[in-house]
């Protein structure tokens, strides 16, 4: 079975690596869709997105990474995905992750799992580590490696 786990990644944490992994571990194949959020700010394109996924997510030889524009279950049936995973650090995650998926299931007919963080990286999130590194602060606890070096070529 094919999954898709949908996401800004701007950048990738270790909380989307987690949920990621994790993905990988319950579905035959896993597409990390890159997409675009037009309420966001973005620290960063969507080429260097997704060449941030890509190299955080080598490792995982049934993840692949694509870029994503429009809606997410045109995405999901263009590419024959039939579940969407989502990870969620609390309650209000879960309540916003809850409408969503009752939102794409509405328009396409089309599954969602939700992963709970993993408590010691729970408190992860992109828009935390986006604030520290535009300060100048230290990330490399919240993101993998790969992701500290692409952030230092900006």
């Amino acid at each position: 079975m094919k999954a898709v786990v949908p996401g800004s990644y701007d950048p990738l944490t270790l909380g989307h690596l987690d949920v990621v992994t994790r993905a990988s571990e319950l579905f035959d194949e896993v597409i990390v869709a890159v997409g675009v959020n037009n309420s966001k700010n973005y620290f960063c394109d969507m080429d260097a997105r997704v060449q941030m996924a890509t190299e955080a997510l080598r490792h995982l030889p049934t993840v692949s990474v694509e870029p994503m524009e429009g809606l997410l279950v045109d995405f999901c049936a263009d590419h024959s995905v039939s579940v969407i995973v989502r990870g969620a650090r609390g309650g209000a995650d879960f309540e916003a992750e809850w409408a969503m998926a009752a939102m794409n299931s509405s328009l396409g007919n089309i599954d969602t799992v939700i992963l709970p963080s993993a408590v010691e990286i729970g408190f992860i999130s992109s828009t935390l580590v986006r604030s520290v590194a535009r300060a100048g602060g230290d990330i490399t606890r919240y993101v993998p490696p790969s992701v500290v070096h692409a952030l230092e070529k900006e």
